[in-house]
């Protein structure tokens, strides 16, 4: 069994409970190839969420910071992250980033960049379309649909597979991409909240 695998079970084990996760749409994740699963962002639990609840190992990109944190800073490699500098263009990150779906991982993106502070969903950056148009990878939209409260149920919703080929085809700009994408993530938390 890998680190990964064991701080998954363990992780489940602890938030189910708590969280009473509801997952739907797990079938829509692919089980093979490289994935660009894009999740909408209300919580620091985020990528733990979508992370533990997904049928594959999923990689992400951690703010550098928690690299340097003791002890954590030695966990975080060994749970399929890497480093991102943020507020710049961290062209190692995107190298790294497109090397995990070209190498036919899932990585786990949250195109906003960050927290919503409201709960709804916000602006997508231009990083998820990139992904998406740079690679081959099958884009999964994903909800999470709170609240995080104690013992209150809390959705995790994968959505079907975007078809990208027409976008990739007509050499559709990152933006437009994520804005194709984030509207994918809007109709899956309207129709799951």
């Amino acid at each position: 069994m890998t680190f990964y695998s064991f701080a998954k079970s363990v992780l489940l084990g602890v938030l189910k409970p708590i969280y009473r996760f509801e997952v739907i749409g797990r079938e829509n994740l692919p089980k093979s190839g490289g994935v660009l699963l894009c999740t909408n962002h209300i919580h620091n639990f985020d990528p733990i969420v979508a992370g533990i609840n997904a049928p594959r190992p999923v990689h992400f990109m951690a703010k550098e910071e928690l690299f340097n944190v003791p002890i954590l800073g030695k966990l975080v490699p060994h749970l399929n992250a890497f480093p991102v500098k943020r507020g710049m263009s961290d062209r190692e990150a995107l190298r790294k980033g497109l090397s995990v779906l070209k190498e036919g991982h899932v990585f786990g993106l949250f195109p906003e960049g960050t927290r919503s502070k409201t709960g709804e969903l916000g602006k997508g950056l231009a990083g998820a379309g990139f992904f998406a148009l740079r690679t081959d990878a099958e884009i999964v939209p994903c909800a999470i649909i709170g609240p995080y409260k104690a013992f209150k149920r809390l959705k995790v919703v994968y959505g079907k597979p975007i078809d990208m080929k027409a976008h990739r085809e007509r050499k559709a700009t990152a933006e437009e991409t994520t804005e194709i994408i984030m509207n994918e993530i809007r109709k899956l938390i309207n129709e799951y909240r």
